[in-house]
């Protein structure tokens, strides 16, 4: 009877996320969709024309943002909140996984276009390369209403208003950790408290406020994934009900797209498919979806100088006067550069410099992460 009961108790209790499952699966499908939408401008024919659906980045950011904040209170918030990680090295953490590769990627791209103006080569916008907005970027306060950052490597904004965020998770997790349900009210009370003041005192809603106002924007959306978090580590699911769940919200995002973006309504169900790929167990991990969330990072922070430089390339050599078709082709090469770039930069740089700067440390995996390979 014991041992039944043990057993009941063993299955309900919340799946731990791991690497190589939907998770990983989400977060390079949104890593290959910021490629995307950064790329369509430069299509022969622009894609907004074709579907409005292609001009609406801003989801696929505050997707990122949502999911930061799910997965980061996955790994560390029982921890976080009982005390048992030093906050400091969760910190240090935290920081040297995003400057490094964030500082080699804004260096690259300087010294290139240094190199392309001591030449005599105008970059295709000038205005893009104004060096008196490099700093902000370099050090990321941009998100914080520091002047600068505006173009350059302009989506590392949202690395700039996530660092904030990240700072504050400890003190996040001791204070929300323990009530799941309060947490995931008190998330989306904030969420719509914040758009409201943001519409009526900044004139946007909060979920598409300009860079400079990116924490401001990031923190309800970080609390969102973190709420999701809570939920998704102390209450137990049946994995068949949230799998139906997570794609009934799938189908009611990609219906609603179709028609509209339905901001708000678009977060909250965005939640829910993070939620619900966290709430399944993965049976069988895999090393290719595995090695594919991992770049992600690597293809958000990279895509914006491929594109750069790829269409920069191509135009001085005059494309616009090349037919249709062959432009239609320099475009889909240039998405497939964007891809192998990050590759290159997530195992050519990212991935060793991360081995040697901020190696994983053996520890007990907190409850709800996999023992075998840490999402961390």
């Amino acid at each position: 009877m014991t041992r039944s009961s043990d057993g009941e108790g063993q299955a309900r209790r919340p799946a731990r996320i791991a690497r190589g499952g939907w998770l990983d699966v989400l977060r390079f499908a949104a890593g290959s969709l910021i490629i995307l939408y950064h790329f369509r401008e430069a299509a022969p024919l622009p894609l907004g024309q074709i579907h409005p659906v292609f001009d609406r980045g801003f989801l696929l950011t505050n997707f990122f943002i949502i999911d930061s904040g799910y997965v980061l209170a996955r790994i560390y918030g029982e921890r976080l909140a009982s005390g048992g990680i030093d906050v400091g090295a969760y910190a240090r953490q935290r920081l040297l996984r995003v400057f490094p590769a964030h500082l080699a990627v804004i260096a690259g791209l300087a010294a290139l276009v240094a190199a392309a103006a001591l030449a005599g080569v105008r970059p295709s916008n000038p205005q893009w390369f104004d060096w008196s907005q490099l700093p902000a970027q370099v050090l990321l306060v941009q998100a914080y209403g520091v002047p600068g950052g505006v173009g350059w490597n302009a989506p590392t904004w949202t690395l700039s208003a996530l660092i904030g965020c990240y700072l504050l998770l400890p003190w996040i997790c001791r204070a929300l950790w323990s009530r799941p349900r309060a947490t995931a009210a008190i998330a989306i009370t904030l969420l719509l408290a914040a758009d409201v003041a943001s519409r009526v005192w900044l004139g946007d809603p909060v979920y598409r406020l300009p860079l400079r106002f990116g924490f401001l924007r990031a923190l309800p959306l970080f609390l969102l994934g973190v709420a999701a978090a809570v939920v998704g580590a102390r209450v137990y699911v049946r994995p068949s009900v949230a799998g139906a769940l997570g794609l009934g919200a799938f189908g009611a995002l990609a219906l609603g797209q179709a028609v509209g973006p339905f901001g708000l309504a678009s977060l909250l169900l965005m939640t829910i498919i993070i939620w619900a790929a966290g709430a399944l167990p993965v049976v069988r991990s895999s090393r290719l979806i595995e090695h594919l969330g991992l770049m992600s990072f690597a293809m958000f922070l990279t895509n914006e100088v491929a594109r750069i430089v790829w269409f920069g390339v191509f135009d001085a050599v005059g494309q616009s006067d090349w037919s249709i078709g062959m432009r239609w082709g320099v475009w889909a090469a240039g998405l497939a550069a964007a891809f192998m770039g990050a590759a290159a930069f997530r195992y050519g740089f990212d991935r060793p410099v991360q081995a040697w700067l901020n190696p994983p440390r053996p520890a007990t995996p907190a409850p709800g992460v996999s023992a075998d390979r840490p999402v961390a």
